[in-house]
Formats: C-alpha cells, sequence, structure tokens
C-alpha cells in the first residue's frame, strides 16, 4: 500500500483564488431566483432577502441521490422550497453559468449526504457562501474542495473580476481544516501527511476536568509521541475511529472515490471495523407502481445496490443486507445500537444519525463521504474537539411524555432555535434521563442531529451496563468494566447548560416544514389525518413498539381500531426489534388494529417506502425524525411520539392517548 502514497505528487493551491462566473442568490422570492436563472443578474447591495435554513435536502433531493456520479449536476436546488414554490427545474443551475451561491442561516442542516456540495460542484458551483453553515455540510464542501466562507463582502469581489485571497477561506480555521483548504481537499492532504509534507501540530493540553465527550477524544488521539492528557475544545487532531460504516446511498461514491484515487486492488485497512448496510432503499419498488418517474428511480436504486455489494464483496466487509420477503436486516442505525457500538468507543458513520449510538455512552457521529473513504485507509478520522451542550433535564414526567416528546420540546427551545448549540456536543443528562432505558436515550442522541450538534451522548451508567447484558449477552464484570469512569468530570466546562424541567411536560407535535416548529399537542388536536406512521430509526425500537402496542391493545379493549380513510404503518427498525415484538404477541395486535407492519428498513422517512404521501393535500402524523418539505413525499408531515402516532390512528385525527383515554373513559 506504501507505494501508491510516495509516488502521487500533490500541491497547495495558490495564494490567490480566481473565480469566474455569476453568483446564484437563493432568496425568499421564488421569482427572483427564476429570474436570475433565466440570466439577469442581483447587485449584492440591493438582494432581497435570503433562504435561511436551506436544508441538504433541498440542495439535492433524496430521489437525485440515487446517482453517484457528475449527473448529480443536473440537480442542485431543485428541492429549494420558496414561498411554498420550488423555483430551480433540472439543470438550470449547470446551464446558468454559476459559480457560487449564496443563502442564509444554517446552510446545509439535516441529511449529512455529500451528494449536496458534490452536486454544487458538478454543476460548476465553486464556492459557497452563508451566514452560517452546519457542520457536515461544510466539513463535506472543505473535504471536496469545495470553497465556504460567512463573509458576503467577497461576492463584490468576485463579481467585478478581482482575485480572492486564499487566506479569505482559512482564516479562522483550526489548523488543519486551514491546510485542507490550502491543499484543495482532504484527500491530498491525507497524501502529503502520509508522505510527511505536513504534519499536522500536536494536542499538548495539560490536564485539566473534561466532559465524557472529551475523554473519549482524547483516549483516540493519534499524533507523533504520546497521547495528550487532556484535549479541550479547539483542539485540532486526527483520532483513530473504532467502528466505520456506511449504507447504499454512500458506499457506491465512497467506492468511485476509493477506485479513482486509490485503486480498486488496495486493501481497506483492517476491514474487519468496517460495515455496509442495505438499508435506505430496499422499499422503494412498493411505490413506484405505475410511476415512471419513480421506475426510473428504483432502477439507479439498484444500481446503487449492486455497486455496494460488489465493492463489499471484493474488499471483504460485512454488508447487512436484504432479506427474503423484502425489507432489510435492519437500519444502520438500530444494527449499530444492538450490535456493535460499545461505550468510549468513537463510531463513525455516513449519516447524520449516526449519533443515535451515543446513547450507549459513546461518541458516534455523522461524516461525509470523502471523509469514509479517508478513514477506509487512515482508520483515524480529523477532529476539532467540539464545544458540550448540557442539557439537564429534571423533574418527573408524567408516564403519558416519552423522549420524543423531550426532543420536541428542546428543539422548540430559543437558544436551539438560534443556533446555539450548532456544531457541539450535546451531553443529555440529569434525573430524568438516569430514569431512562436506552431505547428512549436514543431518541435524544438519535435527534441531536435535529439540533445540528456534532454528537449526542449520554454518559454511561447502570441502565447502560444492563443493556449490554442483556440485549448483548455480555457479562455483568465487562459490562460494567465498560463503563467505568464514563462520565463528566466535576468542574468540566461546559459552553452552555440549559435546564428543562420536565414536570409540566405534555405531549408534543412539529407542525409541518421543521423540527423545530414544537408546540403541545393539544393545540393542533382534531385535525383530520391521511396516513399515522410508526417507524424510522427514531421510532422503530423496542421501546416504541411496547408503547405502540399498548395504546393499540387498550383501544381494542374498547372496541377501537384505525380509523376509516387513514392509511396507518407500523416497522420496524430491525428484525431484532421484530422478533421481540412477536415473541411479545405485538404482532397480532397491530394487525387486529388495522395496521400495515412493514419489513423492517427505512423508506417513508426518506421518501422511499410505503407511508409516503402522494399529494400535497395529504396529512400525516409520524414517528421520524424530520419533517422538512418534500422529506415523506408532497404532503404535511406532523412529527410526535408513538403514542401519539398510535392513537392518532384509532381517533383518525391527530390525538395524544391522554386525550383518546378521555374519550373512551380509559
Amino acid at each position: 500500500m506504501a507505494d501508491w502514497w510516495h509516488k502521487r505528487k500533490v500541491e497547495r493551491r495558490p495564494d490567490t483564488i480566481e473565480l469566474q462566473g455569476r453568483t446564484l442568490y437563493l432568496t425568499d422570492d421564488p421569482a427572483v431566483v427564476r429570474a436570475q436563472l433565466a440570466g439577469s443578474d442581483l447587485d449584492p447591495d440591493a438582494r432581497p432577502a435570503l433562504r435561511h435554513d436551506v436544508s441538504t435536502d433541498e440542495i439535492v433531493p433524496a430521489r437525485a441521490c440515487y446517482h453517484f456520479d457528475d449527473a448529480l449536476g443536473e440537480f442542485p436546488y431543485t428541492g429549494l422550497t420558496c414561498r411554498g414554490q420550488r423555483p430551480v427545474e433540472p439543470g438550470a443551475v449547470k446551464a446558468g453559468g454559476f459559480v457560487a451561491s449564496v443563502c442564509g442561516r444554517r446552510r446545509g442542516k439535516g441529511s449529512s449526504r455529500e451528494a449536496a456540495p458534490y452536486a454544487e460542484m458538478s454543476a460548476g458551483i465553486r464556492l459557497a457562501v452563508a451566514d452560517s453553515f452546519e457542520r457536515i455540510y461544510e466539513a463535506n464542501c472543505i473535504n471536496l474542495g469545495l470553497l465556504t466562507s460567512t463573509d458576503l463582502s467577497l461576492l463584490a469581489d468576485l463579481r467585478a473580476g478581482r482575485g480572492l485571497p486564499l487566506t479569505a477561506f482559512t482564516f479562522g480555521r483550526d489548523p488543519i481544516s486551514a491546510e485542507i483548504v490550502r491543499f484543495g481537499g482532504l484527500f491530498p492532504y491525507n497524501v502529503a501527511r502520509v508522505q510527511g509534507t505536513v504534519t499536522p501540530p500536536a494536542i499538548a493540553t495539560p490536564p485539566r476536568p473534561m466532559t465524557v465527550a472529551e475523554k473519549i477524544l482524547a483516549a483516540h488521539v493519534r499524533q507523533a509521541g504520546p497521547r495528550p492528557a487532556a484535549v479541550a475544545p479547539g483542539d485540532a487532531g486526527f483520532v483513530t475511529v473504532d467502528l466505520r460504516f456506511s449504507h447504499e446511498y454512500v458506499t457506491p461514491m465512497a467506492a468511485m472515490f476509493w477506485d479513482n484515487a486509490v485503486g480498486p486492488d488496495v486493501p481497506l485497512t483492517d476491514g474487519d471495523s468496517v460495515l455496509a448496510f442495505r438499508d435506505h432503499l430496499t422499499l422503494l419498488a412498493d411505490v413506484t407502481s405505475g410511476d415512471l418517474a419513480a421506475a426510473g428511480r428504483l432502477a439507479l436504486a439498484e444500481r446503487l445496490a449492486a455497486h455496494q455489494e460488489a465493492f463489499a464483496r471484493r474488499a471483504g466487509i460485512r454488508l447487512h443486507g436484504e432479506v427474503r420477503g423484502g425489507g432489510s436486516e435492519g437500519i444502520c442505525h438500530a444494527i449499530v445500537l444492538e450490535r456493535y457500538a460499545l461505550p468510549g468507543q468513537i463510531v463513525l458513520g455516513t449519516d447524520s444519525h449516526t449519533c443515535h449510538a451515543g446513547a450507549l455512552g459513546c461518541l458516534a457521529f455523522g461524516c461525509g463521504t470523502t471523509e469514509m473513504f479517508n478513514a477506509w485507509f487512515t482508520r483515524d478520522v480529523r477532529i476539532a474537539v467540539p464545544p458540550t451542550v448540557r442539557i439537564e433535564l429534571g423533574g418527573q414526567p408524567s408516564a403519558d411524555v416519552a423522549a420524543k416528546d423531550v426532543m420536541l420540546l428542546l428543539l422548540a427551545h430559543d437558544f436551539i432555535r438560534r443556533g446555539g448549540a450548532i456544531g457541539s456536543v450535546l451531553e443529555l443528562g440529569g434525573e430524568a434521563v438516569r430514569r431512562m432505558d436506552v431505547d428512549e436515550r436514543a431518541t435524544l442522541t438519535n435527534m441531536a442531529a435535529e439540533v445540528g450538534a456534532f454528537s449526542g451522548i449520554v454518559e454511561g451508567d447502570g441502565r447502560t451496563a444492563e443493556f449490554l447484558v442483556t440485549r448483548r449477552g455480555l457479562p455483568a464484570t465487562d459490562a460494567e468494566r465498560l463503563t467505568e469512569g464514563l462520565h463528566s468530570d466535576p468542574g468540566c466546562s461546559y459552553d452552555s447548560v440549559i435546564h428543562l424541567d420536565l414536570g409540566e411536560l405534555e405531549p408534543m407535535i412539529a407542525t409541518p416544514g421543521d423540527p423545530g416548529n414544537g408546540r403541545p399537542a393539544r393545540e393542533v388536536e382534531g385535525l383530520r389525518i391521511d396516513i399515522a406512521y410508526c417507524g424510522s430509526c427514531t421510532g422503530g425500537k423496542r421501546g416504541d413498539l411496547d408503547t405502540t402496542a399498548a395504546v393499540l391493545a387498550w383501544g381494542l379493549e374498547r372496541g377501537l381500531r384505525r380509523a376509516g380513510g387513514v392509511r396507518f404503518f407500523i416497522q420496524c427498525g430491525s428484525q431484532d426489534v421484530l422478533e421481540h415484538c412477536a415473541r411479545r404477541g405485538h404482532l397480532e395486535v397491530f394487525r387486529q388494529a388495522g395496521a400495515e407492519l412493514l419489513p423492517p428498513s427505512c423508506g417513508a422517512c426518506i421518501d422511499a417506502g410505503p407511508g409516503v404521501s402522494r399529494h400535497a393535500g395529504e396529512v400525516t402524523v409520524s414517528a421520524v425524525n424530520r419533517n422538512f418539505p418534500g422529506r415523506s413525499g408532497p404532503g404535511q408531515v406532523y412529527l410526535a411520539s408513538p403514542s401519539t402516532v398510535a392513537a392518532s390512528a384509532l381517533a383518525g385525527t391527530i390525538c395524544t392517548w391522554p386525550s383518546l383515554r378521555r374519550r373512551h373513559g380509559g
């Protein structure tokens, strides 16, 4: 493997960046966007309001991610929603000669898909400008070589044809990120690192009280000489990764990068710690019937699966794939939590919800395609130690309040909505968390992705050890050893601390458009629904299905079943969860209640399986984690806990379980 490294020549970028082309402003006004695509240029000093919160689903919709090569260049911003309209047609950005695009706050929120910046680059975009960026999206841009900046004054120089100083894109970044920008991407930087052309500065932080995330990072630092005694926010370096995984949306692009840059015959480093999953698109065929456009997507999806399977076979890595009868072995996050992740580990996955596994006291975080393909041969990943935000959950919530309600409350918190926790580790603790089992904790850490956090983590304790013993079969002594000391030190430094008293919390709901639109569910009770969906990595765990079964069994005792006109879907997150439901007798309860049981897989959450809406007028109440426009079809999606989804399916309207009990004397 050493030969190809030393033969590769890499160079830094010039000190002045020359960019020739137009600038596309992603504004609130769809007419302004259309006018730019038609050839009209905007004055940077007289532009209308920019669109904020442009998600990666809007930069490149999920349906376009079935492509994994330069064909993605036809699709940037085709999911962009402006005042209810989608003004960007396929091919329009590429045809417009744009070299830069501009939007407002939180550019690239949501999914970790590197297809978003790759699509932008394939369409000619070389500079992304925004008031602020989401962590994974900006990291993906830097890794690919797409320049990013929050300095809107650069746009005047760009319009005037003046060169832009490279320092404008390196200033304020940690030393490693700045060097990656100078080298034009992560791969050429890593080549230079292995060759010895560039050496990352060593972390030399003296002993200090650390958060649990900082402890894990400090134990995994990889550098010349001894590991540091501690790390602190802002320290930059590389950390060894214990587990690496990707799914069929991402593996083919990473494999393409690997084959083109490294070579198809070079083995992955420590391939026994690499996993692949076929979980996102296994049910796509169920929603393509009679739809020629969707049928075309199905062919592309099958191409993704074939590429991943061929690569996994050639590379000798474990592929959790489809099962006979439909569906998959399980959603990657569910299987990683149930079978692989261990307390104190670093887990790297090509999905923003990788933080799901943080419920076990490991530091699990999402990365982009380029980071994964680099990690395949270095088995490390660059890291700038993030600050930690402590979420202290106190009080005794009622039995009708679930972890999903807690997260919808937190996402609506002003500090979170302002982006106060973006890029931070979300440490979730307090007496309410200590009472939660690992399944409920996983809802908290899973939805740290919706916060925009680097990761979510819960300190290791007796509940963690119990999970390892009962679910994994570990000896109690081993489970206790793994969780020992896995807590934040007294006197450690938090960037912020948020205290939430859950004593008065009631069932919550997030209205369509954003998971941050949380409010008490009673405020929208009575709204007619067309679809009730309980599943996904967030809502398809054992505890979620136990709750769903309890609500439905209660309803059946009172003569209630699925309301007329409602399509009701239940989907376990893995075959392990499905087997649990079979043992507990839940499957018969689901059948009697009129639910359609779907095989374990992703699906409706990403507009790729039963449970998606068919037209804009349909209303869905769903246990998934995101309700961005178009995420689960063209309809309106309300996010809720599994008990609210089940109660709503019986009522035919949005309805919490307490309300249903009051109506029917329970």
